[in-house]
């Protein structure tokens, strides 16, 4: 930040200058051969204790002063100071220093003067020049000329900034031993964390008791005053505090060394200048709020929290609304590195984003003091003037700093960051009052804003208690999705381009969701894109996407449905693919509902909630034909039937004439099968049963429906086969007369029927709520359970009562879609209640190569559901919809 004549003029540069290391051994690319000087390759614990030298220059009068070239103790750091900080030195401040290890003398330095009253009106305060690094040296040089008469008390401050490898120490110069500091290894993984130590005794001051504001950006690794060293009984004022309580805006600055350092002396760097901006200057401390390195290493700088609005001394006649950030070396002639620069984007971010701030935005700022920016831009102490968000030292102050290339760089760091002045806006379409609780019946529409532009942002997500439910494009605005009953934490997170990410402040969203009850309906074909019914007649292409009305349609009312049960048919697909069946309005998960490949007609049960009236079918690959056929539905409205955990349990099975007699269902054939009072389950009140019914040993390609008995046979199908496949799917039948009809329309077929639960008028059942569909378990991955496919007789059993927002308590049965993948061998998969035991029933049949799924309705015993796989090894995998509670 040495600048232009007007500065020097004025006294211009207000802040720091780090001169680079002129000398020291220097450490191999790879850590190895000798450190160098007051580099932190060694451990250290706890504060380091710096020293001060002064020596007093000579006038020789004509506005004339010099300390003629000599030995002196060793120290890193110089700079010159005087009596009088109003004091002004019109003339040329330059020092050179002697290399400690060759016995070089550097170039001569020009020293620029530090503005009068930077840190405030202090009794005590000097008046300085900035300071410049010069690495481990043993000598020193001053001159003064051409400025007129001099001001008292001149002298040369060098500092030694103490630490393992100062030379000070090696030599034993150092009158009175310093505390050793903390861990410092080159690199900013080095100071991830404050070291282990012991703090200062009775620190001068502690930061507020209560946190900073949460900022919408992620809050940076910092090295803390602990880790690089500082030296805090040196602070005994303490800090003070913006006094509007809120970081406007940023000032970037340099500090303005021309030679290199390496990183691992950079904590030894920013103790020396908070050793001269104490000692020399007489401020309350370090003038930085954070200080910034080559290597992207961000250093705590003035006391007082990272988290809170500290006041600085970095920007004179702004330091009441900004922070600033002070950049490890001079960037006139070269621009910072990437490192540093996204150092600079990340505290800047999160500082911005603690006060509703934007990197790429505007902040207006009231004049501390009547001055001219490097630009020549007049400001009147006490009136306001906008600024860049992220500004550059010059913006506000005669200087060149930060350099410039460093402030060419600006423009791009002002959109490097995440999306800023993210919130939530509306939650089912009411604004978002602070202090004031929104309301959910269930159905969570999240409408949020940004000043980002949308083509800097890639995607957004609708968090729940802190976990993903909902994803939207970077253009979006708003999402819908779900919520069980209760107090939810609802946020949005964006993640920008770049990767970076911001996330909103909390909203508190109380959701009172009524219980569900079922109504059976006779199952009724609702869509064929085949015929055009429901839907446009046309096969679904690749990731298309197909919806369908269903509230208000075919006798389903037009309010209060939650959830519709539907048996989801594919056929004619012309590629290996899977169907997704969801809410519509909401954003799709990555549950799949059928999989299929050439030459399949495959069906499957979905239980789908409902969101705005319609549901939502998306194919992957290929195309296919699609038939949807409704079962039933769930309502809030009152008045249907709640559901009863029973079995797994087989009830029929025509193989040994369990139920029905011992035969193979011909063609055009009908078993029926009593239900309703046998096996436990009532003989009155009982409107639907829940079954999974199995074809096996089919000798033709065929299909199978499953009806109320005593009704007539509707055009839906749950089963459809070719010979060779055994293929189980979940049906919800409703009950008429107490009986269930099972019809096969070609060759001849086994069926069997296990039953896992049923639904009854006499209300003392359970409710269903829905959720997601979100995953919660995938062998493949290891979520949910240990990532490995399941052997042989093996078990892998899965929490779900307390977890992804199911309650801890009172469920009794989990709606899960299964699907199982990678088989090695023809197997069977069974769920079942963890802590029971296992009957015959099976979920899934399959053989190798294929990816089949079903719906399952397990009860939950011990809050876990068990997965047990018969043959070979395969991959599983579980998406839940709902669950049932009492």
């Amino acid at each position: 930040m040495r600048g232009t004549a007007l500065a020097a003029a004025i006294g211009a540069a207000a802040v720091l200058g780090v001169q680079g290391w002129a000398g020291g051994a220097e450490l191999g690319s790879d850590g190895n051969g000798p450190a160098k000087a007051y580099s932190a390759g060694v451990k250290e614990t706890g504060p380091v204790e710096g020293e001060v030298h002064k020596l007093a220059l000579k006038p020789k009068g004509s506005g004339e002063a010099v300390l003629s070239q000599q030995g002196t103790e060793p120290f890193g750091l110089l700079g010159v100071s005087w009596t009088d900080p109003k004091a002004e030195v019109k003339g040329t401040i330059e020092a050179r220093a002697r290399d400690a290890k060759t016995g070089k003398w550097s170039h001569w330095i020009a020293l620029d003067p530090v503005k009068a009253g930077m840190d405030g009106v202090r009794p005590g305060a000097h008046g300085s020049t900035e300071p410049v690094w010069v690495g481990a040296s043993d000598g020193a040089e001053v001159r003064i000329s051409g400025g007129g008469a001099l001001p008292a008390g001149l002298e040369l401050n060098l500092v030694d900034p103490g630490g393992a490898n100062s030379p000070a120490k090696k030599s034993g110069a150092k009158k009175n031993g310093a505390q050793q500091s903390g861990s410092l290894n080159a690199g900013p993984a080095a100071f991830a964390a404050p070291a282990a130590g012991p703090a200062p005794a009775d620190p001068p001051t502690t930061p507020p008791s209560v946190p900073g504001p949460v900022s919408t950006a992620p809050q940076p690794n910092v090295v803390s005053r602990l880790a690089w060293g500082a030296d805090e009984t040196m602070n005994t004022e303490g800090p003070i505090y913006l006094p509007g309580g809120k970081v406007k805006a940023l000032f970037v600055h340099h500090t303005a060394d021309t030679q290199p350092y390496d990183c691992s002396q950079s904590a030894a760097i920013v103790r020396g200048i908070h050793v001269y901006h104490v000692k020399t200057n007489g401020w309350r401390d370090l003038g930085y709020n954070f200080l910034v390195d080559k290597c992207g290493t961000i250093f705590e700088g003035r006391q007082g929290g990272t988290d809170q609005p500290v006041l600085g001394a970095h920007t004179y006649g702004w330091n009441n609304e900004s922070a600033g950030i002070a950049v490890l070396g001079d960037y006139n002639a070269a621009g910072a590195s990437a490192a540093a620069q996204d150092a600079i984007s990340r505290i800047a971010a999160y500082k911005l984003g603690q006060y509703d701030g934007d990197m790429n935005g505007t902040a207006t700022l009231t004049a501390g003091a009547t001055q001219t920016n490097f630009f020549g831009t007049a400001f009147e102490a006490g009136k306001p003037y906008t600024f860049k968000s992220l500004s550059g030292h010059r913006d506000g102050f005669n200087t060149e700093c930060p350099g410039n290339q460093l402030y060419g760089q600006l423009g791009a760091l002002r959109t490097s960051g995440p999306a800023a002045q993210l919130k939530v806006a509306t939650v089912n379409g009411v604004p978002v009052q602070p202090g004031v609780d929104a309301k959910s019946d269930g159905v969570l529409s999240v409408g949020w804003s940004t000043s980002t532009a949308s083509d800097r942002i890639g995607s957004f997500e609708v968090l729940v208690d802190g976990a993903s439910v909902a994803t939207a494009s970077g253009t979006a605005r708003t999402a819908i999705t779900t919520l069980t009953d209760g107090t939810h934490q609802v946020q949005v997170k964006a993640t920008a381009t770049n990767g970076k990410t911001s996330t909103t402040l909390p909203v508190t969203v109380v959701a009172e969701v009524k219980p569900a009850t079922f109504t059976p309906v006779t199952p009724k074909r609702l869509m064929d894109t085949r015929s055009g019914l429901g839907v446009p007649q046309a096969k679904v292409g690749a990731g298309g996407v197909v919806t369908l009305p269903v509230a208000g349609t075919n006798g389903i009312p037009a309010a209060g449905v939650t959830a519709v049960v539907l048996n989801v048919t594919a056929t004619n697909p012309t590629e290996p693919s899977f169907v997704s069946v969801y809410p519509s309005g909401v954003t799709r998960s990555s549950a799949s509902n059928l999989n299929f490949t050439p030459g399949q007609t495959i069906p499957n049960l979905v239980v789908v909630p409902v969101v705005d009236g319609k549901v939502s079918f998306f194919n992957n690959q290929g195309t296919v034909d699609l038939i949807a056929d409704i079962t039933g539905y769930f309502t809030s409205a009152g008045g249907g039937a709640t559901h009863t955990n029973i079995g797994p349990k087989r009830l029929m099975d025509t193989r040994s004439g369990l139920g029905v007699p011992q035969a193979k269902v011909g063609a055009g054939g009908v078993v029926t099968l009593p239900v309703a009072g046998t096996n436990g389950i009532p003989a009155t009140g009982v409107t639907a049963v829940v079954l999974n019914v199995t074809a096996t040993n089919p000798t033709q390609p065929s299909f199978v429906s499953v009806y109320p008995s005593g009704t007539t046979r509707t055009s839906a199908s749950n089963l459809n086969f070719t010979p060779g496949l055994t293929i189980p799917n979940l049906v919800v039948v409703p009950v008429v007369d107490g009986k269930i009809s099972f019809f096969n329309n070609q060759g001849t077929v086994d069926l069997i029927a296990d039953i896992t639960g049923y639904f009854t008028s006499a209300g003392d059942g359970a409710t269903h709520t829905n959720i997601g569909p979100k995953r919660l378990m995938d062998t493949r991955s290891g979520l949910g359970v240990p990532q490995a496919k399941v052997g042989a007789g093996g078990v892998v059993t899965l929490p779900v009562a307390g977890t992804n927002g199911i309650p801890a308590a009172g469920v009794t049965a989990v709606v899960l879609n299964v699907t199982a993948t990678n088989p090695t061998q023809p197997s069977f998969v069974s769920v079942y209640p963890s802590g029971t035991t296992r009957t015959s029933a099976s979920n899934l049949n399959f053989t190798p190569g294929q990816t089949i799924p079903n719906l399952v309705v397990v009860p939950v015993v011990d809050g876990k559901v068990s997965f047990f796989n018969n043959q070979g090894t395969v991959d599983l995998i579980a998406d839940i919809t709902g669950y049932f509670s009492k």
